[in-house]
């Protein structure tokens, strides 16, 4: 055995004693899912649960399984680190190829230590390449054949809108500006700093998502807690554990909603207009809590982080409390699993998949640490009737854990392309899939179009307050 190969083993059977003194989940999963969840009694210990899925990447030929009467394949392979998507008017495909950035405070210590070591073994310990790639599909036979450098020098980049001709890219200190022409395979102006955003040496939670108001006025920004459950002191979470809402001309901001531990996925629910959310809950309190969530965003709502989860229930971990904002803990709507991590969401908008799942909410679910055995690994469909959710999740796309438990790939960000099949960025697999129906025929003049949500066009003169619409 090579020296370089002894700390390895040594960290590795470390965590394989972690990981035999945590907590087994005693609940099903499908006790976990929905509008009524299951909520055992915290389980806590010194040492959490820890159950990773060392991240190996696709074998040869190898690829996630479709739900029946779907098929899969590679849009884009031998990216680095794909995690959040865009597409273009004219169909192309921005993919944000990044990482953590460096945060030497939020490593320190024997946590520390094993928190760097949990991300190396999922896959997470790359450096960011800081860049925004192009996808384009020019012959419209589902791979793209055309990979150009969009955007560089970015600062772990994520979320991506485009305004008329207003290009934001949400860096994890600040959303940037930059001019786009319609057709443009890269930018090499200088981007145009908008607002600020929550960072620094902590940053734990380092990915700032972004999407635009119908009307193209405000921008609308995700932004996770600095810690689990405020241990790094609440003076360290001030803007954080929100969704902030920016106008762009102005640079202004203020809190739509808090309280949201770490919101990721940011979509508007096309038959009513509302913007919804899928958030990623607290960890070391057993395998069977908490549930992860979708919901929907409510103006000036608060959910719960850190005092309390899914609606009242006490965190007894967070002291001080604070009994007047858990009184007004909004429950959210649909539960996800525990510690499935969602981090993808778009909602249905017709197309080729529309015969089956015409009317939902398509979710990825990057996957767990902090339960045994693990959760998420998959792209799940919610269905919605109304606006509302109207049933159990639907398995879209799995297999990326091997029988093993090594993780093949790990779905993030979810997006449809101009035919209106379904793309997921995967960051251990470093490749764009794309789901549409079997046996389809595309049609290479992209005669088909998805409905979406009205894409922003110019910004428009309006009340800061008046962007988000109400439950």
């Amino acid at each position: 055995m090579s020296k370089a190969a002894v700390p390895t083993l040594m960290a590795g059977s470390f965590v394989l004693l972690l990981a035999a003194c945590g907590h087994r989940a005693d609940l099903p999963m499908r006790a976990t899912f929905g509008p009524d969840p299951v909520l055992p009694e915290p389980s806590g210990s010194f040492i959490p649960t820890i159950d990773i899925a060392p991240a190996r990447g696709w074998p040869e030929g190898g690829e996630p399984i479709p739900a029946a009467g779907l098929s899969v394949t590679a849009f884009a392979a031998g990216l680095d680190h794909p995690r959040w998507l865009h597409v273009l008017p004219n169909g192309d495909v921005l993919v944000a190829e990044t990482n953590a950035p460096p945060r030497p405070e939020d490593a320190k210590g024997i946590k520390g230590w094993v928190f760097r070591l949990v991300q190396k073994w999922a896959g997470a310990g790359v450096p960011s390449a800081n860049r925004i790639s192009l996808l384009r599909d020019g012959d419209g036979d589902g791979t793209a054949e055309l990979r150009t450098a969009f955007l560089t020098g970015l600062n772990s980049p994520f979320g991506m809108a485009l305004v008329g001709e207003d290009f934001y890219v949400a860096n994890t200190d600040a959303v940037l500006r930059f001019p786009y022409a319609d057709g443009a395979t890269t930018i090499a102006a200088a981007g145009v700093k908008v607002a600020d955003l929550p960072a620094g040496p902590i940053n734990h939670h380092w990915t700032k998502n972004l999407v635009a108001s119908p009307d193209g006025s405000r921008l609308y920004v995700t932004v996770g807690s600095n810690s689990n459950v405020g241990e790094n002191g609440l003076e360290k979470e001030e803007r954080r554990a929100a969704i902030l809402e920016i106008d762009p001309a102005t640079g202004r901001s203020r809190i739509v909603a808090s309280g949201l531990r770490n919101p990721n996925g940011l979509d508007w629910e096309p038959r009513t207009g509302q913007l919804w959310t899928v958030v990623n809950e607290r960890d070391e309190i057993g395998s069977d809590l908490v549930p992860d969530y979708l919901t929907a965003v409510e103006d000036g709502g608060f959910y719960g982080w850190p005092f309390s989860y899914w609606g009242r229930h006490v965190d007894p971990r967070v002291s001080p409390q604070s009994p007047e904002l858990v009184a007004r803990a909004i429950v959210p709507d649909y539960a996800l699993g525990n510690h499935t991590a969602p981090l993808g969401l778009a909602f249905s908008r017709g197309g080729p998949l529309a015969k089956q799942y015409g009317d939902g909410a398509f979710i990825g679910l990057h996957g767990s640490w902090n339960r045994d055995p693990p959760s998420g690994y998959k792209v799940i469909f919610v269905p919605f009737a109304d606006g509302r959710p109207s049933g159990p999740p639907v398995d879209i796309l799995t297999g990326f854990l091997s029988d093993e438990g090594d993780a093949f790939g790990r779905p993030v960000g979810v997006a449809f392309d101009r035919s209106g099949a379904l793309l997921v960025a995967d960051d251990v697999g470093n490749t764009v899939w794309r789901v549409t129906r079997e046996a389809e025929t595309t049609s290479t003049d992209g005669a088909w179009q998805p409905s979406p949500a009205p894409r922003p066009q110019a910004r428009a003169a309006s009340p800061i307050s008046s962007r988000i619409s109400l439950r």
